[in-house]
């Protein structure tokens, strides 16, 4: 299969299916495709979270999207794969934005024993936790959710879209507002 490596379109669009904080059908919705052990990726969504908070302020609570889609990076990053399945594991006992907010904090400790220490602080159920890892209960949505990308023109992580739009500025708080707003008109 071949991909248009500028594709500047989000190929898979939102829905319900998504991890998504806020409202899907709001005046702007950032989509991500993230890697839990990429620090590029914690930054992006340490600035999406403030941009984000500013910008409820203008937008209002509910016209704010952040969604975020698994874009292990396996190459370079041997223990990306297996945090995106914790955080899948984790979401399946409805604790995904907890666990993710660990993930990215903790992005160096990521080997399985900490993320049952990280289920274990959530107050997971440990034995479903650990037999959805074994099972690989969660690969195929991950594994969607990388084709989505690859679809979609992302080679890696970090990648965002504002309203199905690839963005391409700079990473900074301001320019990413700006292109919100932008987005909104």
């Amino acid at each position: 299969m071949t991909y248009d490596r500028d594709n500047r379109s989000l190929f898979v669009l939102p829905s319900t299916q998504d991890r998504i904080q806020g409202v899907l059908n709001a005046a702007v919705v950032f989509v991500m495709y993230g890697d839990y052990e990429c620090f590029q990726s914690a930054n992006v969504y340490r600035l999406i979270k403030v941009a984000g908070q500013q910008l409820k302020v203008s937008f209002g609570e509910n016209n704010l999207g952040f969604i975020f889609r698994h874009f292990p990076q396996r190459e370079i990053h041997p223990h990306a794969q297996r945090a995106a399945e914790a955080a899948e594991a984790a979401a399946a006992q409805g604790q995904f934005w907890q666990m993710h907010e660990i993930l990215f904090i903790h992005q160096q400790e990521l080997e399985n024993g900490y993320l049952v220490e990280y289920a274990n602080r959530l107050g997971l159920n440990i034995s479903q936790f650990l037999q959805d890892l074994s099972r690989g209960t969660y690969v195929d949505r991950i594994d969607a959710d990388i084709e989505g990308g690859l679809r979609s023109g992302v080679e890696a992580a970090p990648a965002l879209f504002i309203n199905g739009i690839r963005y391409l500025d700079r990473w900074t708080v301001e320019q990413i507002m700006a292109a919100s707003v932008a987005a909104n008109d």
